[in-house]
């Protein structure tokens, strides 16, 4: 080779290593942004899938919140002696879900007459009507029967009493509604719950009754 011509040679090596290098930089580049695509495209998927899971879960929270509210509201409108039944079912396991339903209650005027606990053809029409609203219903239920009393008598002769009627009501649901023992349980208030006056005829009336206390 012509002396002359060298610096010539070396420049066109110099230039092809160049484009060599240029080109090999180029294709570690390409694959690196290709992975960085892939990782980002898996990253995307996987936040897709967490946010998917979390607005579930939060469907979900809100969902119970919103039957716990509305639970909340039923058993604020109910009656002591109706959340005083809830907290007794809840302890004693004897609901699955433990929630208040409604009550239903039948004073002396379709019932007793003092110190009576013979059910009146007026309440077992009453009981007949509540036992088709349940078979309607077609819901597992648990019902607690409360015996109330007026406040004329001894409190333990009222207790008593109460819890007399309770049973007279529990033995027509299960021998002429149809209704399971096992769902039913009774309780006597006595005199101590009174929803009128005992100072008056009109409120004693309706102080003497029965409250059927309908859970689920």
């Amino acid at each position: 080779m012509n002396i002359r011509n060298l610096p010539l040679a070396l420049t066109c090596v110099a230039l092809l290593a160049g484009c060599a290098t240029k080109d090999y930089v180029n294709e570690q580049v390409a694959g690196v942004n290709k992975r960085m695509d892939g990782q980002q495209a898996d990253t995307d998927t996987k936040l897709g899938k967490t946010a998917s899971l979390y607005q579930g879960l939060e469907n979900r929270v809100n969902s119970q919140q919103s039957s716990l509210d509305s639970q909340k509201t039923a058993i604020e409108g109910a009656s002591r002696t109706a959340q005083e039944a809830l907290e007794r079912a809840n302890a004693a396991g004897e609901l699955a879900a433990g929630k208040f339903l409604y009550e239903a209650s039948f004073s002396s005027e379709v019932t007793f007459g003092p110190d009576a606990s013979k059910l009146s053809d007026d309440m077992k029409k009453a009981l007949d009507a509540f036992v088709t609203q349940l078979k309607a219903a077609n819901k597992n239920v648990f019902i607690e029967i409360q015996g109330h009393t007026d406040s004329r008598g001894t409190p333990v002769a009222n207790l008593a009493l109460g819890q007399t009627r309770a049973e007279a009501v529990r033995r027509y649901l299960a021998m002429e509604g149809g209704i399971a023992l096992h769902r039913m349980s009774v309780i006597s208030y006595g005199e101590t719950a009174p929803v009128a006056s005992n100072m008056n005829r009109a409120g004693r009336a309706q102080n003497r009754r029965v409250t059927l206390v309908v859970l689920q």
